[in-house]
């Protein structure tokens, strides 16, 4: 089994331990259970929640996915369990929230370790009652969902921690699904690469040479299937007609490892040799970083500014004045 197609959801992977995933949540999916899955930033939960919502029973009602984490604390509840009019300030009309939108469907709720301890036990309260109140309301109403969480750690360890309710954990920790990184998962990397090279490039006859699918298997991949398919997709749009391993990422060129530490050794290369100025050295350096860690933190950009220690103000600054610059 390489090529698994749910209705449009597309799992690819050769690799066992992602197969008995699979096979797991195939058996689980067609009750109504709520499941949890566990894996790092980038390793397709959003994918798999996708597929347990395609092959259930409430395929036919909607998917709502909630990233918690994108969502400010502060308009946390409202968004959830949505606000009458005249709740607060500038709730000029009735609202409903994203349960109401799932009702009788599924709803995914990635990076549920985000979720504030105060809002966690209304959480709780609607996952047993199944029943909700706008923010400002006086009635409850019921709402019918199917519950597939995500979560990016061992929430057992924010029990522990005391950072996460113990019977919150419990009625999500139903049935978990750690999901394996992609650097436990090799053997699926060519695979990936080759649905991404078709993905991006459907006209183009785009190859790889042995030398740069090497790097591509050898590298760790932080960022896991999502790091992955954005340099593929990169370096698929720009190339002729072969990739090479010089058109890969300077951290892949030189083996993997403390991306930071790589791209320092190559800018000092190229200043050491002359080809660049002391000035050009420091933009260059400059844009990688920055590019990096966009591409690790998949395109949000306030996680980007916290992972390179900038505010996301001269974050995007210095993003404007790198773009403008290459």
């Amino acid at each position: 089994m390489e090529t698994i197609d749910a209705k449009s959801v597309v799992l690819i992977t050769r690799n066992e331990a992602m197969r008995r995933v699979i096979r797991d949540i195939d058996r689980v999916a067609v009750s109504e259970a709520s499941i949890l899955l566990v894996g790092e930033t980038g390793v397709g939960k959003e994918l798999l929640a996708e597929y347990i919502h395609r092959v259930s029973p409430r395929c036919g009602e909607p998917l709502v996915k909630v990233s918690l984490s994108s969502i400010p604390a502060e308009l946390l509840e409202s968004e959830l369990f949505g606000h009458e009019r005249g709740a607060y300030t500038n709730a000029t009309e009735e609202k409903k929230g994203l349960f109401e939108m799932a009702d009788r469907g599924s709803i995914f709720l990635d990076d549920i370790d985000d979720v504030p301890i105060q809002m966690q036990s209304k959480l709780l309260r609607f996952i047993e009652s199944r029943e909700l109140m706008h923010v400002g309301g006086t009635r409850s109403k019921p709402v019918d969902v199917r519950f597939i969480t995500a979560s990016k750690v061992d929430l057992k360890e924010l029990v522990k921690r005391n950072i996460f309710r113990a019977d919150l954990f419990y009625r999500l920790n139903v049935v978990p699904f750690p999901i394996p990184p992609l650097r436990e998962r090799r053997d699926d990397i060519t695979l990936l690469v080759e649905h991404f090279n078709r993905l991006f490039q459907p006209a183009k006859q785009i190859t790889f040479t042995q030398a740069a699918l090497k790097s591509l298997v050898d590298y760790p991949w932080p960022g896991n299937v999502r790091e992955l398919r954005n340099v593929v997709q990169r370096v698929v749009l720009l190339a002729e007609r072969e990739v090479t391993q010089n058109d890969l990422p300077i951290e892949l060129r030189l083996g993997g490892g403390d991306s930071m530490n790589l791209l320092i050794k190559e800018c000092y290369r190229c200043f050491q040799e002359g080809t660049m100025s002391y000035e050009q050295v420091l933009t260059c350096l400059e844009h990688n970083l920055i590019s990096t860690a966009l591409e690790k933190a998949g395109g949000n950009q306030s996680k980007a500014a916290k992972s390179l220690g900038l505010s996301l103000s001269t974050f995007r600054d210095k993003l404007k004045k790198s773009s403008t610059a290459s």
